[in-house]
């Protein structure tokens, strides 16, 4: 089904190694499919089309023409790699939707509910979930405050931004952990949605392993 309201589209970043995982993470199978297939069928749900960012490596080696509209090579950086993937974006799309491949049980509502905030006139929108830990800021090895954990949140993807706003957030090649920080660092103003407890972002085989777990309760009839 063709998504109604501005034209979206989603890049989906799958450029990293996996270093810390041991693997190229993205092509991990998670209940039989990759991980990064999950990812894609989400996006491709929410948004008109869909960019997929992977290792030079892997664009030969991998046919993903069925599942996105295009398929480009990352960059050294995160940033770097949501650039490459930018670009990709033709012109006309008005909200550009960011998700990790490595988060595969981001859910349709969730790219609906960024892409919503953003329809509604934010420049950008996340989704962000409660802190369960207290959090203290450290310095050499000593806690030097105790921070407020009601005003923390965890942030995931996907992240939606109108287009020419994050398109300007990316000029001059600066770096950031995620693109929402890249338009706070330019003034703007970013919403944020309700996360999911289940939206795990893999990074080690112990996330994997609680993913499957994930998968087998969402599968259960």
């Amino acid at each position: 089904m063709t998504p109604v309201g501005r034209e979206a589209w989603a890049v989906v970043v799958a450029g990293g190694a996996g270093l810390r995982f041991g693997a190229a993470k993205q092509f991990v199978p998670l209940h039989g499919k990759p991980v990064l297939a999950w990812a894609l069928a989400a996006a491709r749900t929410a948004v008109s089309g869909v960019v997929l960012v992977l290792p030079e490596s892997a664009v030969d080696l991998s046919d993903w023409s069925s599942a996105c509209d295009d398929v480009v090579v990352g960059a050294a950086t995160r940033a770097g790699s949501v650039r490459a993937g930018l670009a990709a974006v033709p012109s006309s799309a008005e909200i550009v939707v960011i998700h990790d491949a490595a988060r595969p049980l981001a859910t349709p509502s969730l790219f609906a509910a960024v892409i919503a905030a953003v329809e509604a006139g934010a420049a950008g929108a996340i989704p962000g979930v409660p802190l369960a830990d207290t959090v203290k800021r450290v310095a050499e090895s000593c806690v030097v405050e105790t921070l407020d954990r009601s005003e923390l949140i965890a942030v995931q993807t996907p992240q939606a931004f109108d287009a020419a706003v994050l398109r300007r957030a990316h000029l001059g090649a600066p770096e950031a952990t995620d693109d929402a920080g890249l338009l706070e660092k330019i003034g703007e103003k970013v919403a944020v949605v309700p996360g999911e407890s289940t939206n795990v972002k893999l990074t080690s085989p112990a996330d994997l392993a609680m993913l499957e777990v994930f998968v087998d309760a969402l599968v259960m009839p």
